[in-house]
């Protein structure tokens, strides 16, 4: 592009700056009234009558909305539905044979496979026998501990199918967090796999889950995908069953869905917390999935003919919210990538969309921050003109990537939704409706419709526009969370305590307080500023910040350590670690690396430190608290500030040059 062309393009994409929809998009998108956020607020709570009605219902709700007991709220009381039916076998007639699943492997294209609609339900009613065989039965929580392999999202239907919630453990995590998400949940059942592959090559995963397992406090009947063939002979223990010998014995299967109240549980998702102890947040089965399938249409613009791609892992909320249950029960074709972004070459992604003819891609901040940084010559190769919307979830998007995604990738032509939410909230919460909104880079945007969301201060009062303040949001909506489980109280404390008159049974007087920053403008769009707690999102997961210095801590010759998170090009934020070692211990090199290796074993190599300071002291008040905001500044080179209210202020110079002197 010409240089006068990169000029007017900067200009119109600073922040702050409106950007209209193509006229093209907006001719064609699901949602283009503009009195849609009149009529769902003149019309709440039964605005949401509208998100069921794009679901299949085995017997009708009574309530749109229970409020009866906040901040246990209820969603489409009385009704009764099924997941997998509402995702597979409804679309049989008109959609049997159209593609559901596009799945994408490595390490060549041979390895790719496509699953039909009837495919799929025939695959997802044998591993549902497969399952109930093996004494699954409805309530029962299965654990599943798997890569991006096809098998997954089947064995997360065949769970929905026979009412079986399903609580799935990213794979990159450790065989330690495994083993405490499957003590929390009292599961009993394993559904893992024997490896996967990453840049071509063959990574074992079974002997991890293995090892998870020898600390389960109970028996677990483990199912194992063979993934790699011959590439790796895995092990087999007694309590294990091979997931292809076990789902032929069930060859031409029928199982009937079963029946589900509203509220009864879909699945669990653990995800970090401030206490070191994963949060299992409870999602159920008619809000959850009626929130998500009116976001996929409303937010994504996903209609039945596209080939939608939402590139993260399902062992996120983003993968089971946006690739697997709203797509899905849209009757859409939704891809699955296993591979990485740069394999075998930076260009990758764009040589999928180029060759599916991708209509839609959902991806992180820092995907986009990595492409800049690789160049836009890679997605200049292909034909990317099949794209019609662009999205990002995970972190907030500054403007100029904001601004090359949009150039480089949607030539000015696909309009972008940047979208807030998290595990909590089921599915998106602030975004642009894309075919009715205009778009103002680096803002998310305003709530979406029926949503009550705002900014406040410490005392729970409005911000002016453009201070910054904490996000709340002010009504309940139907992808909420119900619970954590078997935790109510810990559920209250953390989540509605902090605004709220925790003895009131007026819902008006109860506030969700998702713990993020934000700032919102005259338009009433708002722009996340990130975490206010100690949760580090690092490439858009949130890493609890006492879960890596308990596992720090427990590595010899470490007394105490501080962990916060650092401003990173790529990550977004990236973990630091503050270390006080014992009086006999060497803070030398040796230890270093056994620090960052025990963090490794104990989540996952996506909470390694990007450094690891020693030193005598940490920061901390007069009242023995940590100062993290201190950690942080020195972390990202800022001004410190005022240290007066520190008990020993000299430690700050030594914390420095400790930093300046790696």
């Amino acid at each position: 592009m010409s240089g006068e062309t990169d000029h007017s393009m900067e200009a119109r994409t600073a922040q702050g700056d409106e950007l209209e929809p193509p006229a093209s998009f907006v001719e064609q998108a699901n949602v283009t009234d503009p009195g849609i956020y009149d009529e769902f607020a003149e019309n709440w709570p039964e605005c949401w009558e509208q998100a069921a009605d794009l679901l299949d219902w085995d017997s009708d709700y009574d309530t749109v909305l229970d409020d009866s007991n906040p901040p246990f709220y209820e969603w489409f009381t009385g009704g009764e539905l099924n997941a997998s039916y509402n995702a597979v076998d409804r679309h049989l007639d008109e959609r049997g044979d159209e593609t559901a699943i596009e799945w994408i492997g490595e390490p060549t294209d041979e390895a790719n496979r496509s699953y039909t609609y009837r495919e799929l339900h025939r695959e997802v009613n044998e591993a549902a026998a497969a399952l109930r065989d093996l004494g699954v039965g409805e309530d029962d929580v299965v654990t599943m501990y798997m890569p991006m392999v096809p098998e997954l999202p089947i064995a997360m239907l065949a769970c929905a199918r026979i009412g079986a919630p399903h609580s799935v453990v990213f794979a990159g995590f450790s065989a330690d967090a495994l083993a405490t998400r499957m003590n929390a949940a009292d599961s009993e059942y394993l559904v893992t796999c024997d490896g996967y592959y990453r840049r071509g090559d063959a990574l074992e995963h079974k002997a991890k889950a293995d090892d998870g397992l020898a600390s389960v406090d109970h028996d677990v009947t483990s199912v194992v995908v063979d993934r790699l063939g011959d590439d790796y002979d895995h092990p087999m223990r007694d309590d294990d069953v091979d997931y292809d010998a076990l789902v032929d014995e069930h060859t031409g299967a029928d199982v009937d869905p079963v029946s589900r109240d509203a509220e009864d549980m879909l699945f669990l998702m653990y995800t970090s917390g401030t206490t070191g102890e994963p949060k299992g947040v409870k999602h159920t089965t008619g809000g959850y999935l009626s929130w998500v399938t009116w976001t996929s249409q409303a937010v994504l613009d996903v209609k039945p003919e596209d080939t939608y791609w939402c590139s993260a892992d399902i062992g996120w909320i983003t993968g089971h919210s946006y690739i697997v249950y709203g797509p899905l029960s849209l009757g859409t074709t939704t891809v699955m990538y296993e591979g990485t972004p740069d394999y075998p070459d930076k260009d990758r992604m764009w040589e999928i969309v180029d060759e599916y003819e991708t209509t839609q891609l959902y991806t992180a901040p820092t995907a986009i921050r990595a492409f800049m940084k690789w160049g836009e010559q890679y997605p200049a190769e292909h034909d990317l003109s099949s794209l019609r919307l662009l999205g990002t979830v995970g972190e907030p998007i500054n403007p100029k990537a904001w601004k090359w995604y949009y150039e480089h990738v949607g030539g000015e032509d696909c309009p972008v939704v940047d979208t807030w939410w998290q595990t909590e909230t089921g599915g998106m919460m602030i975004t642009t409706l894309p075919g009715v909104g205009e778009m103002k880079p680096g803002a998310a945007g305003p709530p979406l419709p029926g949503l009550d969301v705002n900014v406040v201060d410490g005392s729970g009062q409005p911000v002016d526009a453009g201070d910054a303040g904490y996000l709340t949001v002010d009504r309940p909506w139907p992808g909420m969370l119900r619970t954590l489980y078997q935790n109510d109280e810990r559920y209250v404390q953390e989540y509605w305590a902090e605004y709220s008159d925790t003895d009131s049974d007026d819902p008006d007087d109860w506030t969700y307080f998702p713990e993020d920053g934000a700032k919102i403008d005259d338009d009433g769009y708002i722009t996340v500023l990130g975490r206010v707690d100690d949760v580090i999102n690092v490439s858009g997961h949130r890493l609890g910040t006492m879960e890596i210095e308990s596992a720090i801590v427990g590595v010899e010759g470490v007394a105490e350590a501080a962990v916060v998170g650092g401003n990173h090009p790529v990550k977004g934020e990236a973990v630091h670690a503050f270390v006080i070692t014992e009086d006999h211990a060497d803070g030398g090199e040796e230890l270093r690396e056994r620090i960052i290796q025990g963090v490794e074993d104990a989540i996952g190599p996506i909470a390694r430190p990007e450094s690891v300071v020693f030193t005598p002291e940490l920061p901390k008040t007069r009242s023995g608290k940590i100062m993290r905001r201190l950690l942080e500044d020195i972390a990202n080179g800022d001004d410190l500030g005022t240290t007066s209210t520190l008990r020993n202020p000299d430690v700050v110079d030594d914390i420095q040059a400790a930093v300046e002197g790696e």
